[in-house]
């Protein structure tokens, strides 16, 4: 049996292969948190002026537990602005308090970190790296997908180009010149160069603090974490990462 005309078909259609990988590309969480970063970068820059909003993304700074990195940061006489973005569709549950959120796509749902906590640490990493009050570094959460909020939602969490407006809320100077321009230099100095490999490692890090057997350190002190488990409250029975300072330092992370 000839199959030469079969073969010949098959090759007609060669041009599938390479529209199906595309496809399949632009469905993975990691092409959606690029295009998520890629919107908010537009939206700065076609809406904050740079010379007023000193823009730096992807930027990942060391801690004393690791690494730690921020999508966006935004400095300015107004403040220091540190956005995490967020790129999901469907409706979102959560409350400033709650440990996850809730994430619903029809019948299905899926639960995630709160971005306000995951924010936190970058806050406070930049609090450690700068010369700056802390009060003047603002902690923001921008969902750039086809989401709808189904519960109240802080100010500082917003969608869409929200949160340009957010920042541009602030319009009381808190930072002289010089402050703005030392910030710019501190971050650009004591950030990681924005890599494959330093991304490589920065999800090490990350795998290895849901490893329940993997040392770590407190991001605030230095000194080492153990594993405790809460006594009492709605957490009563879970564990939780505890620092071996307490009570001098009570800094506590989740397990997971």
């Amino acid at each position: 049996m000839d199959y030469s005309p079969i073969i010949n078909e098959v090759f007609k259609l060669w041009w599938v292969i390479p529209i199906l990988l595309v496809i399949s590309i632009f469905k993975t969480p990691w092409f959606k948190g690029l295009l998520g970063e890629a919107l908010v970068k537009l939206a700065a820059k076609l809406r904050l002026p740079e010379d007023t909003y000193h823009r730096m993304h992807n930027v990942t700074l060391p801690t004393l537990d690791g690494t730690t990195q921020i999508d966006h940061i935004f400095v300015s006489r107004y403040g220091i602005f540190v956005v995490e973005t967020k790129n999901m569709k469907g409706w979102i549950f959560g409350g400033e308090n709650q440990a996850q959120w809730t994430q619903k796509i029809f019948k299905k749902s899926f639960k995630f970190q709160n971005p306000l906590r995951q924010n936190y640490k970058h806050v406070k990493a930049l609090e450690a790296a700068l010369d700056i009050p802390p009060e003047s570094i603002h902690s923001v959460v921008v969902f750039a997908g086809e989401s709808t909020f189904k519960t109240a939602m802080p100010a500082n969490v917003t969608a869409g180009g929200g949160y340009i407006t957010y920042i541009k809320s602030f319009s009381a100077p808190v930072l002289s010149e010089s402050q703005v321009k030392q910030a710019v230099s501190q971050i650009e100095s004591g950030r990681l160069e924005p890599s494959r490999e330093t991304h490589r490692r920065h999800i090490q890090h990350l795998k290895s603090r849901a490893d329940t057997s993997a040392d770590r350190r407190c991001p605030k002190c230095g000194d080492s974490m153990v594993l405790r488990k809460a006594k009492r409250g709605a957490n009563a029975g879970k564990e939780f990462w505890g620092c071996s300072g307490y009570p001098q330092c009570r800094v506590v992370q989740n397990v997971t």
